[in-house]
């Protein structure tokens, strides 16, 4: 039995965390001296409706290995033997390390267990590594393995493609995701910047004019890029407007041949704390783009493998 884990900026909606028991390990939020885990105790509404109005900017912090530990056992309690942890970016968080460090932990304490343990370093962010997680849920439910799933995860998580735009700059600028000198450029000439990852870091790919040049840009972009075999749904993200995301789904089922589903979610705490009000992302899996690289070749070689072994999951 395959159990899948993440933690808590997957952002992936209550329905589908239900639906395909997946468990997630809570980042912390500390709001002027109180200390919230994410999607537990606090509401991302409650929180968006006062995060204009705090004295103090409100800090994350990451997993213990403790909590993920706790899930791994609960988990093999319940008879689950292989265990896919899929994490955020270990370039923008400490998750990754803490349940790497839960799995060693756990192989001290059984060394002659033999549970199936893997811990994936998404090389994402928000509903990057939420669109792995529900991937991943979607193939075990149609019969993957747990190595064909490892291999998926390993092969296409450089591939999921972020697209994230901010209302206001200076959520970026006090997380330090943002300099000081981007910001100023962006106020003074009302520019939106849009974000993606690069190298498991967020970097801004572009800059745009409005939130109809912001949506633009995501549907043209979507269209050059979008990996057909594999994407066969399109998460959208958004804090505090859902009529962002909802414009959004209705541009790309209008101007695009997307037949697949378009699910839209809003981003938690955890996340919400960095990007701040008015936020919009889209991710998808894009095509490999080309580079005479040893590397990338085995990579591709590696993909064309699965899709031969396991096209009919992957395009269900």
């Amino acid at each position: 039995m395959i159990k899948i884990i993440g933690d808590s900026t997957c952002d992936l909606s209550k329905e589908c965390i239900e639906k395909y028991d997946i468990s997630l390990a809570s980042l912390t939020i500390n709001i002027e001296g109180k200390t919230y885990k994410d999607r537990v105790d606090i509401d991302p509404d409650e929180f968006y409706n006062v995060i204009e109005d705090l004295d103090q900017y409100p800090t994350t912090a990451m997993p213990s290995p403790s909590e993920y530990l706790d899930i791994i056992n609960k988990a093999i309690k319940k008879g689950y033997t292989e265990i896919l942890c899929i994490c955020m970016s270990s370039g923008t968080s400490g998750s990754y390390q803490s349940a790497v460090i839960a799995k060693d932990y756990f192989f001290e304490d059984n060394p002659k267990s033999n549970i199936k343990i893997h811990i994936v370093d998404s090389k994402c962010m928000s509903h990057g590594s939420g669109w792995l997680i529900l991937k991943s849920a979607k193939l075990k439910e149609k019969g993957v393995t747990f190595e064909e799933l490892v291999d998926f995860n390993e092969a296409y998580k450089i591939n999921v493609k972020h697209f994230l735009s901010v209302d206001d700059l200076d959520h970026l600028v006090k997380s330090g995701r943002l300099s000081n000198a981007s910001a100023f450029v962006g106020k003074v000439l009302r520019l939106k910047p849009i974000m993606s990852m690069k190298k498991g870091k967020g970097a801004i790919v572009a800059k745009e004019r409005g939130i109809k040049r912001v949506l633009r840009h995501y549907v043209d972009e979507f269209t050059k890029r979008n990996n057909k075999d594999i994407t066969d749904f399109i998460i959208i993200g958004y804090t505090s407007d859902i009529k962002l995301a909802e414009n959004l789904k209705h541009k790309i089922n209008k101007e695009t041949d997307f037949k697949g589903d378009i699910f839209i979610m809003q981003m938690g705490v955890a996340v919400g704390t960095h990007v701040g009000l008015g936020a919009i992302s889209m991710f998808f899996v894009e095509k490999d783009h080309k580079k005479d690289s040893l590397l990338r070749n085995e990579l591709i070689a590696k993909k064309n493998e699965l899709l031969e072994k396991i096209p009919s999951y992957l395009k269900k």
